[in-house]
């Protein structure tokens, strides 16, 4: 049997740091969490590279920026010159296995499924999941190019603004997202991986395993199970005024996705913000049997676990709903924990800036697994960025910064431009916007605008900027983000496949500047 340690990656999607018990949040949403969390490092002060799903998810797969990666928008196509994880891994001889609920990482052709010997994908009208022998031939393999049909499907919508468009219709919103499983299925996957995980090992392989878990549970629409929102909402559910709102609002996906035209009143924004930690504590729930099976099944003894959100999600905070557009606190400042006693101490609290995309260098770095890349590659050095060096505050190529970037997703975009053509300017949304963090400040940047400077230390709600009385603070900031773009930029190897789009995407990523 291999020495090295079996990996299992558990991403919680649309997951807010600040509405989880285990980071302070007075709702106790995440027991299991926090009990598991007891025997982990925690880091304090992670950042996504990125504020929605495919672009975050395209830098913690491959350990660069957006701006190197250019995996920004829905029917882009990673390039072939940026290994995966699961790449890497496979041909260090660990078996591969993705168990998604996300149907924009499970269904669109982007590159991210690179290197895994199976994939499992629980959304979408025909799941993908481990093959029921007990099926027929002809079952199984009408199910197979049902997939196929629904996966084509998928990126036809990716790709052709008048169907995305149509999609957010109200009267169509409540079908499909029910018809196609759209927030997947947690009991589901987690019950396959738990088998997955008992039946591999059972039959004595001598590959360790690396299994990728995406949940889904938290991102819109918010239908929480009565018991949970009684638990962290006592009788609000018998509200009739609030499960009417609810209900309008779970069926309105473009407000899900949008600016905010008319603020939120308290108690809609109460009601909101209760129906999503109950989402939290159902998904807890089912966290907490796959970490009892864990820690019954001695898979710990030599498991490194990862928990990480790829981004988190606006309820009205600075003018936003979702996760489109914004770097903000809300959206980039997300919950990370590992747990692996060998390397990381428990119960150990990292107050560090670190970035995400860095879980790449990390997971290579446990697992002493060198890359087979060119010196020049940003990836070679992975020991210098392996999140080890943040337990002792070893000097890393970061130095304690790190930067998030929201590059406008146009299939968003074209939606805020039929709905409300004058946010577009009025709000910059079609112009990039990044952050830097640096020790406690954070400068956030829309195009080549100082948007704003804040103490995140001190004021993490964001709610106070001080860049007016912090000129030096920001003139600092701005030339740090200046030389990464450039040098982010300057890294980019190859160029990113758009895929087979239609003329008018086209025409937005010109107008954008994403190429002549």
């Amino acid at each position: 049997m291999t020495s090295k340690p079996n990996i299992l990656f558990i991403i919680l999607d649309t997951q807010r740091r600040d509405k989880l018990s285990l980071y302070g949040h007075a709702a106790n949403t995440s027991p299991h969490l926090d009990d598991f969390a007891q025997n982990a490092t925690i880091f304090e002060r992670a950042i996504a590279p990125a504020q929605w799903t495919i672009p975050s998810h395209g830098s913690m797969f491959t350990g660069v920026y957006p701006s190197t990666h250019m995996l920004t928008q829905a029917f882009h196509q990673l390039s072939a010159s940026h290994p995966t994880l699961a790449e890497i891994l496979r041909v260090a001889d660990y078996h591969t296995a993705a168990f998604c609920n996300n149907p924009l990482l499970g269904l669109l052709n982007h590159g991210l499924q690179r290197g895994f010997d199976e994939f499992y994908n629980y959304a979408g009208a025909t799941p993908n999941r481990p093959i029921d022998l007990s099926r027929s031939a002809i079952r199984r393999q009408l199910a197979t190019w049902l997939r196929r049909l629904a996966r084509y499907i998928t990126n036809q919508f990716a790709t052709r603004n008048f169907l995305f468009n149509g999609a957010v219709n109200p009267l169509l919103v409540p079908i499909w997202t029910r018809l196609v499983n759209f927030k997947g299925d947690s009991e589901r996957s987690i019950n396959d991986l738990i088998d997955y995980w008992q039946t591999y090992h059972a039959g004595h392989q001598e590959k360790p395993l690396f299994a990728f878990l995406n949940l889904m549970g938290t991102h819109t629409p918010y239908y929480p199970p009565p018991q949970a929102l009684d638990r962290v909402a006592p009788k609000l559910r018998y509200d009739k005024n609030i499960t009417q709102f609810m209900t309008r609002f779970n069926a309105n996906a473009a407000e899900w996705l949008s600016p905010v035209e008319k603020p939120l009143a308290d108690w809609q924004s109460h009601a909101m913000n209760a129906y999503y930690d109950a989402e939290i504590a159902h998904q807890d729930a089912h966290l907490g049997r796959l970490f009892d099976y864990l820690k019954q099944s001695g898979a710990l003894d030599n498991t490194l676990v990862i928990i990480a959100a790829d981004h988190g999600e606006g309820h009205g905070d600075h003018g936003f709903q979702g996760h489109s557009f914004v770097v903000f606190q809300e959206l980039v400042h997300v919950p990370l924990l590992i747990h692996y006693p060998e390397r990381f101490p428990k119960n150990k609290h990292i107050t560090r800036n670190v970035s995400t995309r860095r879980l790449f260098h990390t997971i290579l770095d446990i697992t002493g697994i060198t890359p087979p890349l060119a010196e020049d590659d940003p990836n070679a050095a992975v020991q210098d960025l392996s999140l080890i060096t943040a337990l002792n505050g070893r000097p890393d190529s970061e130095r304690g910064i790190a930067y998030a970037e929201a590059f406008p997703p146009l299939n968003l975009v074209n939606v805020v431009e039929r709905r409300s053509p004058n946010l577009l300017a009025n709000l910059h949304l079609t112009k990039i916007r990044r952050g830097v963090y640096d020790g406690d400040h954070k400068l956030a940047i829309v195009g080549d605008r100082v948007e704003s400077l804040f103490n995140v230390a001190s004021d993490p709600s964001e709610e106070r900027d001080v860049a007016a009385t912090n000129p030096m603070v920001v003139e600092s900031l701005q030339q740090k983000l200046q030389h990464f773009v450039s040098e982010a930029q300057a890294q980019r190897f190859g160029s990113v496949d758009s895929g087979a789009v239609s003329d008018d995407v086209l025409d937005n990523l010109r107008a954008l500047g994403y190429f002549e």
